[in-house]
């Protein structure tokens, strides 16, 4: 099922995530899953993770296809099958009655992300994890979102414009009480504001080099056709 609601700021496609209506409203677009690859950094030139992205992004635009890979490792397995464990687990931890969501698209920038859940009509969002043992250790002892989902979270709220997000890590192999790492990430416009910064320089980047490639393809076809 493929349903497509608008509101004022973005436009919702309630698609199944990773189904193809999902990869395809994707395509093209900075997602938040990607977002800690704008932040990528290095001491001289450009990281690796953020170059590829812009490459990915631009061959999307160019080929209007989806460049993600459909591998699943086994542990992105296991949280694909234990997904519904930890929205319900989520529930049962704060009262909260979340609804599913398919992908947010911006109505004005190529942006998007896919909240795993969202809190009365977006007033609020939630993020999900499924991960390691090892991991979900982290999370407890930290008791913090982890830096390496915290863009993830960011950009999120950057786009839909949610006053909070619920993060949640879920391990069933814990004892009662152990079994659930919560956090509310409160909204920072400061914050926001300094990663929104970063991403539209990048995304100018990509645009760039999108009409790099268009106007080299051009002037090629132009030639070609002289000479022929």
């Amino acid at each position: 099922r493929e349903e497509v609601r608008m509101s004022r700021r973005f436009t919702v496609i309630d698609a199944e995530q990773r189904s193809q209506a999902w990869k395809a409203a994707r395509v093209g677009r900075l997602t938040a899953s990607r977002a800690k690859d704008v932040l990528a950094h290095i001491k001289s030139g450009e990281a690796a993770a953020r170059r590829d992205l812009r490459t990915q992004i631009v061959l999307e635009r160019l080929t209007g296809e989806p460049q993600d890979s459909d591998f699943v490792n086994a542990d992105m397995q296991r949280g694909l099958d234990l997904e519904a464990d930890a929205f319900a687990a989520y529930e049962a931890v704060t009262g909260r009655m979340a609804s599913r969501c398919g992908f947010v698209a911006h109505n004005e920038l190529l942006i998007g992300c896919s909240p795993d859940g969202v809190l009365d009509d977006f007033d609020g969002i939630l993020e999900l994890k499924v991960p390691r043992s090892a991991t979900h250790l982290g999370y407890l002892r930290a008791g913090a979102v982890p830096p390496e989902h915290r863009p993830q979270v960011i950009h999120a709220l950057w786009v839909t414009g949610a006053g909070y997000c619920d993060f949640l890590s879920y391990d069933p192999r814990f004892p009662d009480g152990m079994q659930t790492c919560y956090v509310r990430v409160d909204r920072d416009e400061r914050e926001i504001a300094e990663y929104a910064t970063k991403a539209l320089t990048f995304l100018d980047e990509v645009a760039n080099e999108y009409e790099a490639v268009r106007t080299m393809w051009c002037v090629g076809a132009v030639l070609r056709e002289v000479v022929a």
